[in-house]
């Protein structure tokens, strides 16, 4: 038995825990360097705003219709993202944190009435942190997913579903017709696993719906379209395919990539974006336990704006692997600085980090070098510490620059909330 419990409109519940005036108004939390919309309100919805729309088709609405954009703050939604995943962690004894903002849970044997529990965590999470999220339960995670669908869908769009499935909606409480009548309202489109263009050609079809998808035939399934489509029938149907996931295995490749707010011409200025790039991807490697072997930086023009164009990358291949942030930075450094000619506007730069291994194995050598500073696993571990408890940036590789300097590479930004913070301690929080 699963339960899957997700945040609504994660991005902009965030902000209006900060920001309460904005309870009731369509508010937009936009994407890096605010190109489209990555999360809206259900008042930004009605609107006609979609997701991944650009922003210049809906500005207008900001005068007309009294929408609010806002640029994302994706250290605070990281926040607030453990802590609500700390708190759904209370309905059972297994959890897979699937995203930022959804959690299945595993409440196989957990006794009492799963959907009064499911809603007393929801109450929990609602009172402590502010962020209102909906539960679906059910035998297998496709059903979980489609019945927490079902739950958010019950609450914001009267008469799609029975409203007494808002908000918390427990498959495995109802009768078969009850299950049926659910997925025979529900789209083919909207079931987890389904694609727009496999959706597409199951309604050419004739399965239109979930309840058409769940009678299919799965070894029709597999034959016409793919394995993955046959594990989703199976899923519907009501056996277990998918297992919960608790320790999701590490990132082969971790990239910090960033479009610039305004062209950069000058090397300087590059080489400072670089370097905050490759010591955002270095504390994501230690993150994880990795050591990389392998830096690889780029940097590119606009394909959309006139003028010359430019797009080159280079792999630095390291001596040895490593989560240093000066290793991993001095390569970074030197691959930019390779690649760089003068003369390009450039739009967009970035850094990747290949090869992980894991960091727990180290590859031997022979101490034939008098050199100095090799070992400095606890060096970083107090610089993230540090940079944990007093904020992002506390301590940084010189050629950073200081926060004047970033000025010529960092990202446009809208009208930003003030005074946010990410120490908790500083927050007050609503306690039971």
């Amino acid at each position: 038995m699963f339960a899957l419990l997700d945040g609504n409109n994660f991005y902009v519940s965030c902000e209006r825990v900060f920001r309460p005036s904005l309870q009731g108004r369509p508010v937009v939390v936009l994407s890096n360097n605010d190109g489209c919309a990555i999360s809206r309100s259900d008042e930004a919805k009605a609107l006609g705003v979609k997701m991944a729309q650009p922003h210049f088709e809906f500005r207008h609405l900001e005068e007309h219709a009294g929408l609010v954009a806002l640029s994302a703050n994706f250290t605070l939604y990281g926040d607030m993202s453990d802590r609500m995943m700390s708190l759904a962690a209370g309905m059972g004894p297994g959890q897979e944190i699937y995203s930022i903002d959804e959690s299945f849970i595993d409440v196989t044997g957990v006794r009492g009435d799963l959907r009064e529990r499911a809603r007393a965590v929801r109450s929990r999470i609602l009172q402590w942190i502010g962020i209102p999220c909906c539960v679906g339960i059910a035998p297998t995670k496709t059903l979980a997913k489609l019945a927490n669908h079902i739950a958010k869908d019950a609450e914001r769009k009267p008469g799609s579903y029975p409203p007494t499935q808002a908000q918390v909606c427990d498959l495995s409480s109802l009768s078969g017709n009850e299950v049926e009548e659910l997925l025979a309202s529900t789209e083919v489109g909207d079931v987890w696993g389904v694609g727009r263009r496999i959706g597409d050609q199951l309604r050419e079809g004739g399965v239109a719906t979930a309840l058409d998808l769940a009678k299919l035939d799965p070894a029709t399934a597999r034959r016409r379209w793919s394995v993955v489509l046959e594990r989703t029938v199976r899923e519907l149907q009501g056996l277990s395919c998918i297992d919960l996931d608790d320790a999701p295995s590490p990132k082969k490749e971790i990239a910090c990539t960033r479009s610039f707010g305004h062209p950069v011409r000058e090397l300087p200025p590059l080489i400072e974006a670089v370097s905050e790039f490759a010591a955002r991807a270095a504390e994501k490697l230690r993150r994880q336990g990795s050591l990389a072997g392998m830096v690889h930086v780029f940097a590119h023009t606009s394909p959309f704006r006139p003028g010359p164009k430019f797009a080159r990358s280079l792999t630095v291949p390291l001596r040895r692997p490593t989560s240093d942030t000066a290793a991993i930075t001095q390569a970074a450094v030197m691959g930019i600085e390779l690649l760089f000619e003068p003369g390009y506007n450039i739009a967009k730069a970035g850094v990747m980090l290949l090869e992980l291994n894991d960091g727990s194995i180290l590859q031997g050598e022979l101490d034939l070098e008098n050199e100095e500073g090799r070992e400095r696993s606890k060096l970083m571990r107090a610089v993230d510490t540090l940079n944990d408890r007093y904020g992002k940036g506390t301590l940084r590789v010189a050629s950073t620059g200081t926060a004047g300097d970033q000025r010529e590479w960092t990202m446009k930004q809208l009208r930003r909330t003030p005074n946010y913070t990410t120490d908790w301690r500083q927050v007050p929080i609503a306690r039971a």
